[in-house]
């Protein structure tokens, strides 16, 4: 395959694909080594830059092709439904205490957020942001962890792509407990106090 069929052959699966398409599966599917597939992916990002009406992203451990933020309005226009539905303020901060310390059981949530996370955390796995991820060393408490659904309506490459929390004030009874478990998962550096 040539260069230029190349690029053609990812630019039709990442537009075709419903979902994050990885290195690896773009790899096994065009039957192309690694080097080669980047080298595409990149001149596809550079061909379509912030002037093109659509752009390829690294989102959910893969690479799609999407419309340009700036044009959902349009875009929704075409596609005669409503926009996508919001998260509340209390699916928020349950989703963001879940995201930094995955995987967390309920009711360390609630400790968190200082109030009952029980609906927030059905709401929040109804709409597949998280998923369960075992039991907790007690054995009783199901842990959660955020979903590729959760990077990709994000637009986080991974689950290790969130911003520094080192930037937001924590305060609270369990502030240090907080601040010691983003210490323990590599979210908050050992000096930040």
């Amino acid at each position: 395959m040539t260069e230029t069929q190349l690029l053609r052959a990812v630019e039709a699966l990442v537009f075709l694909s419903p979902e994050p398409l990885s290195l690896v599966r773009l790899c096994e599917l065009t039957e192309a080594a690694p080097g080669p597939v980047q080298r595409a992916l990149a001149e596809l990002a550079a061909r379509h830059d912030a002037s093109s009406g659509v752009e390829l992203a690294e989102i959910a451990g893969g690479w799609v092709l999407r419309t340009q933020a700036d044009l959902g309005a349009v875009c929704d226009r075409l596609r005669a439904r409503p926009p996508e539905e919001r998260l509340s303020p209390a699916a928020l901060e349950t989703l963001a205490v879940i995201a930094y310390l995955e995987p967390i059981s309920r009711p360390e949530v609630a400790r968190v957020r200082g109030v009952s996370a029980e609906a927030t955390v059905a709401s929040l796995l109804e709409r597949g942001m998280i998923e369960e991820a075992g039991r907790a060393s007690d054995g009783v408490a199901m842990r959660y962890r955020t979903t590729p659904a959760f990077q990709e309506r994000f637009g986080l490459k991974g689950p290790h792509d969130l911003p520094s929390i080192a930037q937001f004030e924590l305060s609270g009874a369990e502030a240090e407990a907080v601040r010691q478990r983003l210490r323990d998962a590599g979210h908050l550096p050992d000096e930040v106090v």
